[in-house]
């Protein structure tokens, strides 16, 4: 099932595109986004992994979330207030 997280509000689909693009995407998303909900960010480039967090870090999101499945890195992050 799907442990430790909630409804997912809104998945954006980066598989394919490198970064900072998905960074870019999901920053954009994210702000059109109320607080408390949940966005997914599907990606397949490596760097990602150290840019998302980094990101939501510095945007102050919470990072819930990282799935790791056949190469898709997927990201759950829920906007903070």
């Amino acid at each position: 099932g799907g442990a430790g997280v909630e409804k997912v509000n809104r998945t954006l689909d980066c598989r394919g595109v490198l970064c900072p693009t998905p960074v870019l995407r999901i920053s954009t998303a994210i702000k059109n986004m109320q607080v408390g909900e949940v966005i997914e960010l599907l990606t397949t480039d490596p760097g990602a992994k150290s840019v998302v967090p980094a990101w939501s870090q510095r945007a102050k999101h919470q990072l819930l979330r990282i799935k790791e499945e056949g190469g898709v890195c997927t990201f759950y992050v829920r906007k903070a207030g």
